[in-house]
């Protein structure tokens, strides 16, 4: 079977010698530790409050133009950072990027601070080999062995795994990464990157508006709020889409595409294109559905940054596809 159409072959990570156990880890389990939690909680709420305050503080005072433009800007630059890179290159080898970019792809995702690259791999690669099964670390479906729905299902999913869920295995998930000198640099310098993400806004700001006030602003808008923003975008891939929307494809999970979210998530929302086709560099295979991360993939290609682009063929689309309108009598 084509790597495009197999789940498993995408992933990356050695399957052999599983044991036949829902958890798919060949070494015992290890739960987060309390730093972590209270880490996650704190960047779970910190968004929320930063908004808030950015509102009552602004009451009366001139719109912060310059911080929201500043914010979107940067979700767009980082965020693509996650999309193209570490999703679709470092986790399903969509494509081949030379040094230098694969490099920039990996600094760029970890300053988006959704995890360190090979963390943020191991845990989607998972994901794609139990999904919406026993073993799948962010489905609405399961959490562990025990069943889900409704809203215990969609906030597990979404937000609740980061604080429930055992570690993945990076050496199972991740063996390929973690051979890569580049890429284990890249990861052990996750904090310092991280402080980075903060900072850039920060010096920006100052430089712009030349006061604290408007650095602090900056900062605040698009750093904390950045962060919280982007995280959700991500999670609502994990939740949203696979609760609600299409599923033009088949396959053996609940993923759906959900149009909306598409602009937002860089093309990430058409997710049932991708669990049918995990390789393929593209996700919006379809006719008018936007893919702005496809569209830098493509333009890398035409300029020689990149090769081996992996696009599923207009005949293996078709194959797959079950929305067909039944043919006339």
């Amino acid at each position: 079977m084509s790597a495009l159409l197999d789940p498993t072959a995408a992933t990356s990570g050695s399957t052999r010698d599983e044991p036949s156990s829902w958890t798919g880890f060949p070494d015992p389990q290890s739960t987060p530790a309390l730093y972590e939690l209270i880490l996650t909680g704190f960047f779970l709420v910190a968004p929320v409050v930063a908004l808030g305050y950015l509102v009552v503080d602004g009451i009366g005072k001139p719109f912060p133009w310059f911080a929201v433009v500043l914010t979107v800007v940067l979700i767009v630059i980082f965020g693509h950072g996650i999309t193209i890179g570490f999703h679709r290159l470092f986790t399903h080898k969509s494509f081949v990027a030379k040094r230098p970019l694969k490099i920039f792809f990996a600094v760029l995702g970890t300053m988006a601070f959704q995890g360190s690259v090979i963390g943020w791999v191991a845990d989607h690669r998972r994901h794609h080999r139990w999904s919406d099964r026993p073993g799948d670390p962010h489905s609405p479906v399961f959490k562990e062995a025990r069943a889900l729905d409704g809203i215990g299902g969609f906030w597990h999913a979404h937000a609740g795994w980061c604080f429930t869920i055992n570690r993945t295995s990076r050496e199972h998930y991740a063996a390929d990464l973690l051979a890569d000198r580049d890429l284990v640099r890249v990861d052990q310098f996750f904090l310092p990157l991280a402080l980075l993400t903060f900072a850039i806004p920060f010096a920006l700001g100052w430089l712009w508006t030349g006061t604290l006030e408007g650095a602090w602003i900056a900062f605040v808008c698009a750093g904390f709020v950045r962060v919280g923003i982007s995280l959700n975008f991500t999670w609502c891939v994990n939740s949203v889409c696979h609760m609600f929307g299409k599923r033009p494809f088949a396959s053996k999970d609940q993923s759906t595409n959900f149009a909306p979210l598409a602009p937002f998530t860089m093309g990430e929302a058409w997710h049932n294109n991708h669990h049918a086709f995990p390789r393929s560099a593209r996700h919006g295979l379809l006719p008018g559905q936007l893919d702005t991360s496809a569209r830098l993939i493509h333009w890398m290609e035409r300029w020689g940054w990149i090769t081996d682009v992996q696009l599923p063929t207009p005949e293996q689309i078709e194959a797959r596809r079950v929305d067909r309108e039944p043919a006339a009598a």
